[in-house]
């Protein structure tokens, strides 16, 4: 491939943002036919660089050559029109429009140069789905998917552009495992057809059996290029955080520990694309321990998302079944967020732009939002009540931050995610649910997580996490409660579990197994 004139060109690209300086003088060369891996923390300025070469940021200083010649896309049009395509790692979607006009927006076929051809858009759309093996109704509405299927349709609607060069930023982080190698497999075919392909993760293993090449940034610097056969995984782990991660400990384990919670016959029916009712969860049971960690696993569209829904109170549908908390039970479909939250129970969702934070506010605003109850009881909160607690999850979470003054959608994936999971502990939960915890963010930003989830099980905090990532859910959880089709397929027991018996369990031809809660 280095034979070949590359098909992108950057040298000395720096970016500021103000008085923050995001890239420091980057280089990189892009071949057609290869994929090319960018790695580094959050904030690392990974997607800075990205959305410098789509035309979603003008850089500060540098130059970029396309096929040898320089250019200065002022919008991602431009860049699109230039062969130029890239899925964003937060969504780029408009809600309230279909799935067919969002794949197609901008470039909607007209009849008579007047109307647009909504046949034409939902009979390509549905091929370009098909195609990618997307089982999505090209005519639903988007607001109404679930944030992986969301993430599918990202990714359709950038593989419809055909460009030269496509652009993935974190394009499985709301994946499961079998859409996520349904995409490596796209990839690939697309690079062996000539697509030059930048592709950004935190999922190493997806890194080693992809990419050709590996660019770390560190701190808005480049560190180095190298070809992906030549560096191990913890040599990309000390190149990117600049040190050495600590050995994994014993995983928190809650047998012979009291049950803090448990879930009878859960159900939830809601309607689908026809209008008649289904069940999206049918008949869950299982029992929930102090101090252990159970993961749930499963597909895509399992049902693993609304059981935290579910157990939370937040759930949308006809609920079912009941959970006891302390000896008390309640029937799910009484169940509220703010009757939830009082009787200890936190949640962390999956969409933190979505329902996890306030993005257009600060730091300290959305640190004291779960609080209010205590913190405002008739209202009313002062400054001097919420500065305490911004600077204790600051401190606590240890956010790379300016201060409790700083908007949320200035800071990186990583650290919104730290201000999302501190602000719940504020509350002093002895129940926690984790929706996709470690999504879209960097192995140090992890690992500090990981650490994190095992002092509050030590603790006697019982944690609930629903992971994509098989080998988050292998080495962090005690037990696995494996989710097919809505129901439970089985629950595992640490360390007879594997990841081909939680694929084999999830996968609706899997050995289905009855038993109950554990």
């Amino acid at each position: 491939m280095d034979s070949q004139l590359p098909i992108v060109s950057m040298r000395g690209i720096s970016k500021s943002f103000a008085h923050i300086v995001a890239l420091r003088s980057i280089d990189l060369d892009i071949y057609p036919g290869e994929i090319h891996a960018i790695m580094g923390e959050n904030g690392a300025g990974k997607s800075t660089l990205v959305k410098i070469l789509s035309g979603v940021h003008r850089r500060s200083g540098g130059d970029m050559l396309v096929r040898g010649r320089a250019v200065d896309f002022g919008s991602p049009r431009e860049a699109e029109h230039n062969g130029i395509a890239i899925i964003h790692q937060e969504l780029n979607l408009i809600p309230s429009l279909s799935v067919c006009e969002n794949i197609f927006l901008g470039r909607e076929p007209l009849i008579g140069g007047l109307f647009i051809d909504r046949r034409r858009i939902e009979t390509k759309s549905a091929e370009l789905l098909d195609r990618f093996g997307i089982d999505i109704d090209p005519r639903a509405d988007v607001e109404n998917l679930r944030v992986g299927e969301q993430q599918l349709v990202e990714i359709a609607r950038a593989l419809s552009l055909k460009a030269d060069v496509l652009v993935l930023d974190e394009p499985t982080s709301a994946l499961s495992e079998a859409e996520a190698q349904r995409l490596a497999s796209f990839v690939r075919e697309l690079a062996r057809n000539g697509v030059a392909i930048i592709y950004i993760s935190h999922r190493m293993n997806e890194i080693f059996s992809l990419a050709d090449k590996i660019t770390v940034l560190r701190d808005g610097s480049f560190i180095a290029t190298r070809r992906a056969q030549d560096v191990s995984e913890r040599d990309l782990i000390r190149m990117m955080v600049g040190r050495d991660l600590a050995a994994p400990e014993p995983k928190a384990d809650g047998s012979g520990r009291p049950v803090v919670l448990e879930a009878r016959h859960l159900g939830l029916r809601r309607p689908n694309s026809r209008g008649s009712m289904h069940n999206v969860v049918d008949d869950v049971s299982f029992d929930l321990h102090a101090g252990e960690i159970l993961g749930i696993g499963g597909l895509l569209g399992s049902g693993r998302t609304e059981v935290l829904e579910l157990i939370f109170g937040a759930a949308t549908g006809e609920r079912s079944g009941t959970i006891t908390r302390n000896s008390a039970s309640l029937a799910a479909a009484s169940l509220t967020p703010r009757r939830s939250v009082a009787k200890g129970i936190a949640f962390l969702t999956e969409d933190r732009k979505g329902t996890g934070l306030l993005m257009d506010a600060d730091i300290r605003a959305n640190a004291v939002l779960p609080s209010l109850p205590w913190l405002a009881p008739f209202g009313w909160i002062s400054r001097r009540r919420e500065d305490p607690v911004a600077g204790r999850i600051i401190k606590a979470m240890h956010v790379r931050c300016d201060g409790p003054d700083q908007r949320v959608d200035e800071l990186s994936g990583g650290n919104q995610q730290k201000i999302v999971l501190g602000k719940w502990l504020e509350t002093r939960p002895s129940v926690v649910l984790l929706d996709e915890p470690t999504r879209g963010i960097d192995v140090g930003a992890k690992d500090e997580i990981y650490e994190l989830l095992k002092k509050l099980a030590l603790s006697g905090v019982a944690v609930i996490m629903v992971s994509s990532e098989l080998p988050e859910l292998l080495a962090l959880s005690s037990r696995i409660l494996v989710m097919c089709e809505g129901r439970a397929a089985g629950i595992l027991e640490s360390p007879a579990f594997s990841e081909e018996r939680v694929m084999e369990l999830a996968t609706p031809l899997g050995t289905v197994l009855t038993k109950d809660a554990a």
